[in-house]
């Protein structure tokens, strides 16, 4: 809603030094988001004059009209002669007031105007059509000012209005009251504690007799006003003042009748619709359309209608779509003498889904979809043809229709310090009625408790919550003091946010960047994992309104997200990616069912929880990892290394590691991994060997189907397992006695793991192996075909002693035996 401050000063008296900024600044504080103060004509400068038309010369010789004109700009230009300017408009004559912009002046985008040679003669100014002048656009061309509008060379900046502050507010849907100039006029009131005139406070005569015949069906319409103005003359103007002021208010001026119904809309808040009555064809009737029935709207598109939209029809059918858009066939045109004009209060919820049915999102539809006043229909549809009658010429008929079925509302019982309660501020006593009177509500006290009706312009007000909400922001959300919780002592982080912090620290610290994604996927997804039919995976929960069709389930794996983040940072230019993510995923439980839709009135009972507990799917919580490009760049220092599935392997074990958990990892073939190059992860909890995730190379399809670089590499493991495989962490005696290393060099089969070899030797060497360490694999003729060589460093240290070289040569010896009896490795000569 476009608010000129000029306009709303009308309705309530600011305080003189009050500006366009302080207000904005207190109005949103209130509730009434103000997102910009535009600061129209605040780049224009004078003299920009009224001047009249003394002598016209019609220039030959051009490709297009040209004139000569002498204008009368009084002492403005400084020796009181007529100014010459050149002008190829041709819509004014010898006698008019225009505007005239003198040398010196700067107009909208920085254009000065000077004195210069054009068309063989000297121009020493300019005639100023709206365009130029920052206003509305215009086909005549020059402003041809009324008579009476000011004398030779008075300034015309201020009587045009050129500069004008106006308020940009972004009105939410529980506020419809704001669409209006009496709205934001109420507010500021307020909030300034100034008197606040009431543009609704039209005087309406008793009427004579019955207006235009209407039937309404209540179920739709509670309220609903037809007036008639008769002898209006179709070529009359619409003033300038109004033009300007719904352009400032970002409404398009057309012709008169129509400009009227959207000045009063703006001023009041109540959606008008103009009718040429000699189009209508007998009695109108307010009721839901019929399926099947067909309208033609203003903007020449055939619209079939559904059962649910309401509609204003005639006897030979629907003439309008009610609140959302008219219908061609008898709209207002430049023939027009009677016009007939309807204000309505239409049912809220209709008008909102015939406004998106039909995608006609229009001033009309915003207001009636956000409630509206149910009792202004009358002093609309007055002050409309009232309007007419002045600046039309029009009669208005003292015969009317109004039909009024609305319901008085009920008051609304709160505590008179139920707002205090809220905000956490002992207010004053007497606060909550001092604001609630000045926003219209009637209250009637019964010691502590009051009986609140909210006002008609307030549909929003229902609850006590709405009521305390009116009185907190009145007051200042600002005066509520800002007190932080206090947490009790001896809490603090659980073991599980210790250690999630704890695994984010240590994936950043080794070079990844933490990412967030949203946790929705799609079948395509889901194929893009080269995910079997059978697979868990695919068996999502499907959302009832995604954000996007493409992506209705819930993700039951973190990898599609970062695949889509690589993706997006690869194609921005970064190929040295590595990515990590912590979060849910969400795995339905076999057999469960849709929860319930629970009642607001009341809590959940035990069998509702029960059937919701049974609806929520599993949530393990997962921590991911992606990476391409280089895991080290060359340099000076060196020749770099490619990200490859070690590394994925790695933050595995660097995720472990942090929970105190050791991983034991096994080759494996697990989609989306490279068969080959894929790792299966394992850790004990309570004894028992459990899956926490995988890591290695993604698979070919898979770096096809989300755009990634080759030879990708990605992990995922169950936070929540190796959470649970936590045991009590001991911290290590240190030794001061010194390490003993033993190599040792075993052939085995080229498919037994290095990994089961070390694991076998560890076994063996006993309590005083301090580590093993793989640090040489070889194949070739040398160890026959098949076979591989391995090579291990064992490192010995005792905690109280040197070891002798027996000792550790009998350890080695055990080490090895255990080796050759689970692998049947052999030593090599």
């Amino acid at each position: 809603m476009r608010v000129p401050m000029t306009w709303l000063r009308e309705y309530v008296d600011l305080p003189s030094d009050v500006t366009a900024r302080d207000l904005a600044a207190k109005l949103t504080l209130a509730g009434l988001e103000v997102e910009t103060v535009d600061e129209l004509g605040s780049d224009i400068s004078g003299p920009i004059v009224v001047g009249r038309v003394l002598e016209i010369e019609e220039l030959a010789g051009f490709k297009k009209p040209i004139r000569f004109c002498r204008v009368d700009v009084g002492p403005a230009n400084g020796t009181g002669e007529p100014q010459e300017i050149v002008c190829g408009a041709r819509n004014f004559v010898e006698g008019d007031l225009v505007v005239v912009s003198l040398p010196g002046a700067v107009l909208p985008g920085g254009f000065s105007i000077g004195a210069r040679k054009t068309y063989g003669r000297m121009s020493a100014g300019m005639i100023c059509s709206t365009p130029e002048l920052g206003l509305w656009e215009d086909p005549d061309g020059i402003i041809v000012l009324p008579e009476g509008f000011g004398e030779p060379g008075a300034d015309a900046i201020g009587p045009l209005g050129l500069r004008e502050d106006v308020l940009d507010i972004a009105v939410t849907p529980d506020r419809g009251y704001a669409l209006s100039m009496r709205g934001v006029a109420r507010d500021a009131a307020a909030l300034y504690g100034v008197d606040f005139r009431d543009p609704a406070a039209v005087d309406v005569a008793v009427p004579t007799g019955e207006g235009h015949p209407a039937e309404v069906d209540p179920k739709v319409c509670d309220s609903y006003v037809l007036r008639g103005a008769t002898g209006f003359d179709p070529q009359a103007p619409t003033p300038m003042w109004m033009r300007r002021r719904l352009h400032q208010s970002g409404v398009r001026p057309i012709s008169l009748a129509v400009d009227v119904t959207n000045y009063v809309m703006l001023e009041l808040g109540q959606p008008l619709h103009a009718w040429d009555r000699g189009r209508l064809k007998g009695a109108l009737s307010v009721r839901p359309a019929a399926q099947g029935e067909k309208l033609e709207t203003l903007d020449h598109v055939q619209r079939a209608l559904d059962s649910d939209d309401i509609v204003i029809a005639d006897p030979t059918g629907p003439v309008n779509i009610a609140g959302v858009m008219g219908g061609l066939s008898t709209e207002i045109s430049l023939t027009t003498t009677e016009v007939l004009v309807e204000a309505a209060h239409f049912e809220a919820m209709h008008i909102a889904r015939t406004s998106r049915r039909h995608q006609l999102s229009s001033e009309s539809s915003r207001r009636f979809e956000r409630g509206i006043d149910s009792a202004v229909q009358l002093a609309a549809a007055t002050r409309a043809v009232g309007l007419l009658a002045e600046l039309g010429g029009a009669t208005v008929e003292n015969a009317y229709t109004h039909v009024d079925q609305t319901t008085p509302r009920e008051p609304i019982r709160v505590d008179a310090a139920h707002a205090g309660a809220v905000a956490g501020v002992d207010y004053p006593e007497g606060t909550t009625e001092k604001w609630l009177r000045l926003l219209g509500c009637s209250i009637e006290a019964d010691g502590g408790t009051l009986a609140v009706t909210p006002p008609t312009w307030r549909p929003d007000l229902t609850d006590p919550n709405d009521l305390a909400e009116e009185v907190i922001r009145l007051e200042g959300y600002e005066n509520i003091p800002s007190v932080p919780p206090r947490a009790p002592s001896g809490r603090g982080l659980t073991a599980g946010q210790r250690l999630r912090r704890a695994v984010g620290r240590t994936l950043a610290a080794t070079g990844y960047n933490e990412v967030l994604s949203y946790p929705f996927v799609g079948e395509r997804d889901l194929d893009g994992l080269q995910l079997e039919a059978d697979d868990a995976r695919r068996v999502g929960l499907r959302l009832a309104n995604p954000l996007n069709d493409e992506e209705p389930l819930l993700r039951t794996t973190l990898l599609p997200g970062l695949f889509k983040a690589l993706a997006r940072n690869v194609g921005r230019g970064f190929p040295d990616v590595a990515l990590f993510e912590m979060g849910l995923v969400y795995r339905p439980k076999p057999g469960s069912t849709r929860a319930p839709l629970l009642p607001v009135d009341r809590g959940p009972s035990a069998e509702e929880l029960r059937q919701i507990d049974a609806a929520l799917p599993d949530q393990p919580r997962r921590v991911g990892a992606v990476l391409a490009g280089d895991a080290e760049r060359a340099g000076w220092w060196g020749r770099g290394r490619p990200a490859s599935w070690a590394d994925a392997i790695q933050a595995a074990r660097d995720v472990a590691r942090v929970a105190g958990v050791e991983l034991e990892v096994e080759a494996d073939q697990h989609a989306p991994w490279h068969p080959g190059r894929c790792a299966a992860l394992y850790t004990r909890v309570d004894g028992e060997r459990v899956l926490v995730g995988h890591a290695g190379e993604l698979h070919p399809r898979t770096v096809k189907a989300f755009s990634l670089p080759e030879r990708s590499a990605a992990v995922e493991v169950d936070l929540d397992r190796i959470e649970r495989a936590r045991t009590e962490t001991v911290a290590p005696e240190v030794s001061t006695y010194p390490v003993a290393t033993q190599d040792v060099a075993l052939i085995v089969d080229e498919a037994v793991p290095a990994g089961t070899v070390g694991d076998a030797l560890a076994e063996g060497a006993g309590h005083l192996l301090e580590s093993v360490r793989l640090f040489d694999v070889y194949t070739g003729e040398q160890v026959g075909e098949g076979r591989k060589s391995i090579a291990f460093t064992l490192r010995f240290r005792a905690d109280d002693r040197t070891l002798t070289a027996e000792e550790t040569t009998a350890a080695r010896d055990a080490a090895v035996a255990t080796a050759a009896e689970r692998t049947g490795a052999t030593p090599r000569a």
